[in-house]
């Protein structure tokens, strides 16, 4: 970011209240994130001096809280200031989860993901953390992943890369429609681990960044369990509410392709290991 735009005048061109103070906070590796303080309240704001990825997150909170299931943290205002973009939000201070936060979490996903729409897709594309993320609109499930998931990321790849790759995918695309399971299409959150929810007042989940469409909703249980894994009351308590197909347990690796392939593109190729194992495994 552009350190020297970054100030008290700035935030206070943003928020008619004066503030007084602000500080930098983490946040995630795509954006900078500040806690701000004025005498009314707290804000959190995302700023990012590269690209604006900031409408279509709106968007997504939006349609989250449409749903009635999860608290979403209020969004103020996004816009450009000084050619920056920012998001202005309530700042959540996340606290201590309560005795049933999993089982809370688990039935909270389940009922949005019984919130469906005709099409895979979303009626506007977004991002996955600063990559595009393509929303074309599919009447089959399997299509609008390979299509819009796996195959942009493939491309993204280094040449060397994805030419090996791509005789690899081609074999599992051809299997995708005997291991996959044909259901409606469910709105997800689209990122779903660790470091995309908080937990609020009331000791309940919270979610934020959201890279929302509607797709299979075994996408977001499988990206739950990516990076360490959530309780397993979570997965009872989701299958208590919204049973998942058979074997669901099977399909988590293909599922977790994507991701995968975003982070080899944000982060580089090691997580390629991850990737050439599960292709081996299915092929």
């Amino acid at each position: 970011m552009t350190k020297d735009k970054i100030n008290l005048d700035f935030f206070n061109k943003i928020i008619e209240n004066d503030i007084n103070h602000f500080s930098k906070i983490s946040g995630g590796c795509i954006n900078d994130c500040y806690r701000l303080n004025s005498d009314q309240k707290q804000y959190f704001i995302k700023i990012n001096s590269n690209f604006n990825p900031f409408i279509e997150e709106k968007k997504g909170l939006k349609l989250l809280e449409s749903t009635n299931t999860f608290t979403i943290p209020k969004v103020y205002k996004s816009g450009v200031e000084k050619k920056i973009a920012f998001l202005l939000m309530e700042f959540i201070d996340s606290k201590i989860p309560s005795d049933d936060f999993w089982i809370s979490f688990g039935n909270k996903l389940a009922k949005m993901h019984s919130h469906s729409n005709k099409y895979f897709g979303l009626d506007h594309n977004n991002y996955i953390g600063s990559l595009f993320q393509e929303n074309t609109l599919h009447d089959d499930g399997i299509e609008f992943f390979i299509n819009c998931r796996l195959l942009p990321q493939i491309r993204l790849l280094s040449i060397s890369s994805s030419n090996q790759l791509f005789k690899h995918f081609d074999k599992l695309f051809s299997k995708l429609n005997e291991i996959l399971p044909n259901e409606k299409p469910a709105l997800i959150h689209g990122d779903l681990w660790n470091g995309n929810f908080l937990v609020d007042n009331f000791g309940a989940p919270l979610l934020v960044d959201p890279a929302v469409y509607f797709g299979s909703r075994e996408i977001d249980v499988a990206m739950s369990k990516l990076f360490g894994g959530f309780s397993d009351q979570f997965y009872e308590s989701y299958n208590e509410e919204f049973p998942l197909e058979k074997d669901w347990q099977s399909r988590v690796d293909i599922w977790n392709l994507y991701p995968l392939l975003v982070h080899a593109n944000l982060f580089g190729d090691s997580y390629l290991n991850q990737v050439n194992s599960i292709l081996k495994k299915f092929i």
